[in-house]
């Protein structure tokens, strides 16, 4: 009898019923947008920075990641890269040498990491070549050849076949320079990136840090960066890879970028945090709601008091009115809400308009939306705990009320 009065209560009042369901299907609906599209950003940041920057796992000699002098580097790299490239858990690799120095055009000069690389590796590995919006990618042709971020080709005032010089250190700390022409500009979502990163071959820095002079014909390695085909498999295969090789650093994007590892651990606590906020906001429209609707039906609460419905009744059909109201809409602001996450999950949201401002922080200007599937069990629960959080002071109310005077009441 309870759950059947309170189900035709909630329709007294048609008009301010489906205001309310449409308020509480907008908010869930909004709980989940936010969310998706908090974690489209944290996600888009954390897969560019693998892709273009930490790659899942980088190998290092320990001295070289400490000081960063070219002169501690991977002894047997050739050896290390078959055995890299065998495993069947590695998508792709790259065999880099690195310095820091220099870069210098007729207009001025900046600091920035030189990498060595070999094209083939770094094309997979970073899909370099793709990045490439104006030249070329490296070419055939002989002589010294450079890849500049496009910001940075702008601060130095160059183009595509102008001459830049590179200055470092080599093998024996000398203070080496070099002219480099530049074949290709490049741009990827991360504008710091941009701005300090050059490209290189790795037999043209090589010949430049003095691998003739230290006579052998091992090639000069400080890093060497691996994409997993699985990226859940990066923990247990760096544990391995210690194992097999404890002179060298392995090291996983979470340890190299520690704020890698915070985005990650912070997707479930955003959703939460959304969810908490708008139901919030939700909880006080549904007090003023229920109290409005108790202060309606103050006579007709007196008179079923007065007949001998205890209060005990009267506070279980408020809270279950209550309920009713908020479980009607849930499900609407469900449909709403995944249906939005699937169509941007597909196509992303474009924010192209804004790339200035979230390249700097490393972000695409497409984000693809996604929730974790428990926020679908979450929003449930919380709408349900804040229509009977919402319920106890209009409840309280009625059951106050003395039947006497309620029935007496204009």
């Amino acid at each position: 009898m309870i759950p059947l009065m309170a189900w035709r209560n909630i329709w007294r009042s048609r008009t301010r019923t489906w205001v309310v369901i449409g308020a509480i299907a907008m908010g869930v609906w909004a709980a989940l947008f936010m969310s998706g599209f908090a974690t489209g950003m944290m996600n888009s940041y954390i897969d560019n920075a693998i892709e273009e920057v930490v790659s899942h796992i980088q190998i290092h000699n320990p001295d070289f990641q400490r000081d960063k002098d070219v002169k501690f580097r991977i002894a047997d790299p050739e050896m290390l890269e078959e055995t890299l490239a065998a495993d069947p858990a590695v998508r792709a690799i790259s065999v880099r040498s690195l310095s820091n120095g220099m870069i210098a055009s007729s207009q001025t000069t900046r600091g920035v990491q030189i990498n060595g690389v070999v094209p083939e590796m770094e094309r997979d590995i970073r899909q370099l070549d793709q990045m490439v919006v104006a030249g070329e990618y490296f070419g055939e042709s002989r002589g010294n050849q450079i890849l500049l971020g496009r910001r940075l080709a702008e601060k130095l005032k160059v183009d595509v076949r102008k001459k830049v010089v590179l200055t470092f250190q080599d093998l024996d700390g000398n203070i080496t320079s070099a002219a480099f022409r530049v074949v290709g500009l490049y741009k990827s979502q991360n504008k710091p990136f941009d701005e300090s990163q050059v490209f290189v071959k790795r037999d043209d820095l090589n010949r430049l840090l003095g691998a003739v002079s230290t006579g052998g014909d091992e090639p000069i390695v400080h890093e060497i960066a691996v994409l997993l085909q699985d990226i859940d498999q990066v923990s247990p295969i760096a544990e391995q890879w210690r194992k097999e090789f404890p002179k060298l650093q392995v090291e996983t994007y979470r340890e190299i970028s520690p704020d890698l590892q915070l985005y990650e651990g912070q997707m479930k606590n955003v959703s939460l945090i959304y969810l908490t906020v708008i139901m919030l906001a939700l909880l006080f429209g549904i007090i003023n709601t229920m109290l409005m609707a108790v202060l309606e039906r103050y006579r007709e609460l007196g008179m079923l008091m007065a007949i001998g419905m205890n209060k005990g009744k009267v506070f279980a059909m408020i809270v279950l009115e209550t309920l009713m109201l908020c479980l009607v809409a849930a499900p609407f602001g469900l449909l709403l809400g995944w249906g939005t996450i699937s169509y941007l999950g597909n196509r992303g949201l474009d924010l192209s308009a804004y790339s200035n401002s979230i390249e700097q922080y490393g972000m695409s200007n497409i984000v693809y939306l996604g929730v974790d599937p428990i926020v679908y069990w979450q929003i449930p629960i919380g709408v349900a705990l804040t229509a009977l959080i919402a319920a106890i002071y209009p409840a309280l109310k009625a059951i106050r009320l003395r039947p006497v005077e309620a029935i007496r009441k204009v």
